[in-house]
């Protein structure tokens, strides 16, 4: 456990920023095959430009995050600012202005397909309650780790609640709220004071939790792909490991293959950040997605301070400043959530 409150708000700082650089690492590989790959840029092991053509990332200089850091920040500041009960409005209202925002910024990485599909069913008159439940894509995982800095593990059952409401408006669906509880629970065992291991265990108990939760849509179990997708890479080395995420668990971004493979990827690492964000370049399909979550999963278990400081350095599109602000908020709820709870059980 953190000796003092400073850990632990390392260990928050370490999964926001850690998930940045995650994101920034897989930026110019997105949507590229491994072959696509190796082929523009061989092995990824620093930030680099994408091509000029690129689908999505064209223009971003080297370095730059995109939506899946910028969307956490933006739920981190929701979550601050609705108190006890998440402000669904404000929240998706949010999400509609941080598109316009990157619209206008001339970015190609706009809305998820979950995401999109919901809010422009909010805006044809669909509750919030009701326009995410087809929403099973990576989303909610993508930009949940601000829910597990602020909310302790304990009691279960509360602490995936409280991901299951995030989800709702957008990703209301049992694999959703499975995937994201498993992203959650694995960064609030870490702010916690918990390794990497430690963390996958927590992650597996909060997906089978999280699977009873939303409209049923059929897919694997996440609980039961997470274990799976890390025993087929355990011991493994990273070139094999890599061609068995791609060529078995998939880094689509299905949740039930981007999750379990980013999973597989804190596994292969060992929990280090830079070696989890590494990887994940390197996988093809949805890297800067399963890079953040690898790489943001991995900075909760270790901390800002053990975060290679050079490389945090050259994050572009990221005010570290505001970074801290919220993370100072986000763990100050999550101190009081704490205490009350010793006050209601004493």
């Amino acid at each position: 456990m953190p000796d003092t409150a400073n850990d632990m708000l390392d260990r928050a700082m370490g999964a926001l920023v850690g998930g940045a650089l995650g994101d920034a690492l897989g930026m110019p590989t997105q949507l590229l095959s491994p072959a696509r790959i190796a082929e523009f840029y061989g092995h990824v092991e620093d930030f680099i430009a994408p091509f000029a053509d690129h689908p999505v990332s064209k223009g971003l200089a080297a370095g730059t995050i995109t939506d899946d850091t910028e969307q956490a920040l933006l739920l981190g500041r929701i979550l601050v600012e609705s108190g006890d009960r998440f402000d669904h409005t404000r929240w998706v209202n949010a999400l509609l202005d941080w598109e316009r925002e990157v619209k206008a910024r001339g970015s190609y990485d706009l809305l998820g397909p979950s995401t999109k599909r919901a809010i422009d069913a909010i805006n044809n008159g669909v509750p919030a309650e009701e326009a995410g439940r087809s929403g099973d894509t990576n989303g909610a995982a993508m930009r949940i780790a601000p829910v597990g800095v602020m909310m302790p593990l304990e009691p279960l059952e509360a602490f995936v609640a409280k991901v299951a409401e995030t989800c709702r408006a957008t990703h209301n669906t049992s694999i959703a709220i499975a995937s994201a509880a498993a992203v959650a629970a694995a960064v609030s065992r870490g702010v916690a004071g918990g390794g990497w291991r430690a963390a996958s265990a927590s992650a597996v108990a909060a997906a089978r939790r999280g699977a009873t939760l939303g409209h049923w849509v059929t897919g694997g179990d996440i609980a039961a792909r997470i274990v799976w997708a890390q025993d087929i890479v355990r011991g493994k080395a990273v070139r094999d490991a890599i061609r068995l995420i791609t060529d078995l668990v998939g880094t689509g971004v299905a949740s039930q293959e981007s999750v379990p493979a980013a999973f597989a990827v804190l596994e292969i690492a060992r929990g280090d950040p830079w070696q989890a964000a590494v990887i994940s370049a390197n996988l093809g399909g949805d890297t800067d997605t399963i890079g953040a979550i690898a790489a943001g999963m991995a900075g909760a278990c270790t901390g800002f301070s053990r975060l290679p400081q050079q490389h945090i350095a050259r994050l572009v599109g990221i005010d570290m400043s505001e970074v801290r602000a919220l993370v100072d908020d986000l763990v100050a709820a999550r101190v009081a959530k704490t205490q009350s709870g010793k006050d209601a059980a004493a």
